[in-house]
């Protein structure tokens, strides 16, 4: 599959590694090839705020992954997720949440299985519209498709499938 990939894709794909590396990660994730995508300008001709994005995605790990909707659910329970995150930080450094790197550091972080459904459907995509190759449109399309953090970040910040396929051209 990755033979159909255009340039500027790869190096998203590459890049989404890379990110994942510098972050100390044990996996690549969707959150690193939307960091990819930024990172490349990809998402630069719809008006993306590079840092504001990569705010709210940092902001997400923070949160332990979870969506504003299941934050939102905690909330009407009763339970402050940000107030338990900071006392918990506070107690034991910041990033204690995260999980730690298992990897060797010569060996390169397997991609999630969101990650891997990422790619699988950006495939899907482009053979849906009928082009022959992958390029970022179809990635940027694939995280949109898919629920989660991601999707609801860029939806934050005006990007929708519909502005994606209209202000991008493939």
């Amino acid at each position: 599959m990755f033979e159909r990939f255009t340039h500027d894709a790869r190096s998203t794909v590459t890049g989404a590694v890379a990110e994942a590396q510098r972050a100390g990660a044990a996996t690549v994730t969707e959150e690193h090839l939307l960091l990819a995508l930024l990172s490349q300008g990809a998402l630069d001709p719809l008006g993306v705020d590079r840092e504001a994005v990569a705010a709210d995605l940092s902001a997400a790990r923070r949160r332990g992954g979870m969506s504003r909707a299941d934050e939102e659910a905690l909330a009407g329970l009763g339970i402050d997720l940000s107030e338990i995150v900071s006392r918990i930080e506070e107690t034991h450094g910041e990033g204690a949440l995260s999980a730690p790197s298992t990897r060797k550091r010569t060996g390169r972080a397997p991609f999630t299985p969101g990650a891997k459904k990422v790619l699988e459907q950006s495939l899907r995509i482009a053979l849906g519209r009928k082009d022959r190759h992958i390029s970022t449109l179809h990635l940027l399309l694939s995280l949109l498709s898919r629920p989660g953090t991601t999707a609801e970040i860029l939806t934050d910040h005006g990007v929708t499938y519909a502005a994606a396929e209209s202000g991008l051209a493939a």
